[in-house]
């Protein structure tokens, strides 16, 4: 193995220059204040979890998590996501909290990478859990609150999807009778790869109206109509429940006025098997990645001892950052305030003044007339100096 050069970082690891960070602090602070008027309140979890607790119960697969050993020898990981920790306290130091409880975070998580692609191992989460409320309108609640995080966030153009896994679960099981053939279907689906769903349909020895129902399932996607399209693909069973789900779900968004802001996506999967019922991912234009992905998973709190349903969802701020408006209120340049060490005392009363008023202030000591010049070609805004001789 080749010593790392002195400026490398680890695979996917990244510095964020002060520049960037205080346009993602801007940020965060929108979308708190955003979160905190629904009811949420923040939370924060250990960096460092246990596998075997934490690690085991995560949807994210275990060869992209970090995993490192304790002093103690036990297999510790640093978490991969923000639900299953949240889970774990629900479960435990909260096991004494009436449901319904809402919390939210705004945190770094870390998945590994094999190979340099772009992608941080590294980043950063804002996110909210709904968690002991299985009812449709739990459901809206995190959906809409998503749509004005949005907004809240500056972004001007951006739709927020739904669908549901029961309803292509459902529709696979009527239709294909081979769960390895299943899987592939699944697989072209979360890829949005429609050739290759197409394709494997045509060439399946099934009946002509399964394959029929199979090529409509591609064009679920658009507003409300789409729920009667997709109620009459389906039969009395699981994906005909996951339609009537749609249903009510779609007129509680109604009643928060965001439909403008949302698309029914009957084919939408997500590779996260925790979820088990209304699933729904946010894009803006000109990003193919999702900004934001969430859903129902009401079988996780039962890992831990205390079975409830939940919702909730993740807003990706890396991707934020690149398709949001908002951005903080230029600087004012600080005051750069020199003295001599004859005047250190009045030069650094001088500087807690100005910062009790709100000024933000450099100091710098200076040995004589020369570097006092030269600090002032440097500053960007006023200009203080204190001397022997004088101001």
């Amino acid at each position: 193995m080749t010593k790392p050069l002195g400026f490398e970082k680890p695979l996917g690891m990244r510095d964020i220059l002060p520049e960037s960070l205080a346009r993602q602090r801007h940020l965060e602070r929108a979308l708190r204040q955003c979160i905190e008027r629904w009811g949420y309140r923040e939370i924060v979890t250990p960096s460092l979890e246990y596998f075997d607790t934490v690690g085991m119960a995560s949807a994210t697969l275990t060869d992209r998590m970090f995993r490192l050993l304790d002093k103690q020898g036990h297999t510790v990981v640093l978490r991969p996501d923000m639900t299953t920790p949240i889970a774990r306290v629900v479960s435990s130091l909260y096991k004494d909290v009436p449901l319904p409880i809402r919390l939210y975070y705004q945190t770094n998580v870390f998945r590994a990478q094999e190979k340099e692609a772009g992608r941080n191992a590294e980043f950063f989460q804002t996110g909210i859990e709904l968690v002991g409320d299985g009812s449709v309108d739990a459901d809206a609640e995190a959906i809409a609150l998503a749509v004005f995080c949005m907004r809240a966030a500056g972004v001007e153009t951006f739709r927020i999807a739904i669908g549901h896994v029961d309803f292509v679960e459902g529709l696979l099981e009527e239709t294909v009778p081979d769960e390895t053939v299943r899987d592939q279907f699944r697989r072209f689906l979360y890829e949005r790869d429609f050739v290759g769903f197409r394709q494997l349909a045509d060439e399946l020895d099934i009946a002509a109206e399964d394959r029929r129902r199979l090529h409509a399932l591609l064009r679920l996607r658009g507003g409300k109509g789409k729920i009667d399209e997709a109620r009459e693909l389906t039969t009395n069973g699981k994906a005909r429940r996951a339609v009537e789900n749609i249903s009510a779900l779609w007129e509680a968004l109604e009643a928060y006025g965001v439909t403008d802001a949302l698309l029914l996506d009957f084919n939408l999967i997500s590779n996260l098997d925790y979820y088990t019922g209304v699933v729904f991912e946010g894009y803006a234009a000109d990003l193919g990645s999702p900004l934001v992905g969430g859903g129902r998973y009401d079988h996780l709190l039962a890992q831990f001892g205390r079975p409830a349903p939940a919702t909730g969802f993740a807003i990706k701020m890396d991707r934020l950052m690149q398709v949001t408006s908002l951005a903080p209120s230029p600087e004012q340049p600080p005051v750069l305030l020199c003295y001599t060490e004859g005047r250190r005392k009045d030069g650094l009363a001088e500087a807690q003044r100005l910062r009790q008023e709100g000024r933000v202030v450099v100091t710098r000591l200076v040995r004589d007339q020369a570097e006092a010049a030269l600090c002032r070609e440097q500053a960007d805004g006023e200009f203080i100096c204190l001397t022997e001789q004088g101001e």
